[in-house]
């Protein structure tokens, strides 16, 4: 279905997920910068916490409930909200308003879902973002999150963003288009298939000769590092937002 994007805002709102706040706090940094190097206010609700996607995907509708009001209590005012993860992104656009369905915080729900943005698309749709390459020649692979190919749609953004980088070749990888393994909860519960299908995902990843792995979900970035790392193999991973940032300077 496609979405109707509005005029580029004066402000917004930063969401900046779990793993990024814990393991890869550049990365929001750097999502904030690029959005303030549009001429745009970004404002970082500090109350803000887990979007509720682990406990709703585990079938514990009543605790993500909680924690996504908690989440909808944080962005009140009728601006955009940018979320640079697809899968978080997805959370509050596309499952906020069914589990509040009938509730006193449907509109709210409601609300924040329709001004919810992942930061590509953001960037891409709303901003229409001009970037100048300032780095040296470089050969990456992406890696796009199940998220963003089949809920947000927004890995041809990502795509846009970086053939707009006239030193980056991006090469393309076998298993595009699987799934790294992690999947949040899955990896707990299922360790061994997981583990099955980050190795085939790895395998993919080394084959390309790539000096850099770039994707937009720090989930699955944090799983295929951390098993290219444990393999011995030398791929380092950068969330897109960082890698943008860092060449575009």
């Amino acid at each position: 279905m496609t979405r109707d994007y509005p005029e580029k805002p004066k402000q917004v709102y930063f969401f900046g997920t779990c793993l990024i706040d814990l393991f890869y706090p550049e990365a929001g940094l750097h999502g904030i910068q690029l959005i303030e190097r549009e001429g745009i206010a970004v404002f970082f609700p500090p109350e803000q916490s887990c979007c509720g996607q682990p406990a709703y995907n585990s079938g514990y509708d009543d605790e993500a409930r909680s924690v996504a009001a908690a989440q909808i209590a944080c962005f009140p005012k009728d601006i955009p909200v940018v979320v640079p993860s697809a899968s978080c992104a997805s959370m509050i656009r596309e499952q906020y308003p069914s589990l509040f369905e009938g509730s006193s915080l449907e509109q709210a729900a409601r609300s924040l879902a329709e001004r919810t943005y992942e930061l590509t698309e953001f960037l891409v749709e709303v901003c229409h973002i001009q970037l100048k390459d300032q780095g040296e020649p470089v050969k990456i692979v992406v890696h796009h999150s199940c998220s963003a190919q089949r809920h947000m749609r927004t890995s041809h953004q990502t795509q846009k963003l970086l053939n707009q980088l006239g030193n980056v070749a991006v090469v393309q990888q076998e298993r595009a288009n699987e799934c790294c393994g992690f999947g949040g909860t899955f990896s707990v519960k299922a360790p061994e298939i997981s583990n099955a299908m980050v190795q085939d995902k790895c395998d993919s990843l080394m084959a390309t000769g790539a000096q850099q792995l770039v994707t937009g979900d720090c989930g699955c970035m944090m799983n295929i590092t951390g098993a290219i790392e444990k393999r011995g193999d030398q791929l380092n991973g950068k969330h897109v937002a960082s890698f943008i940032w860092e060449r575009t300077q």
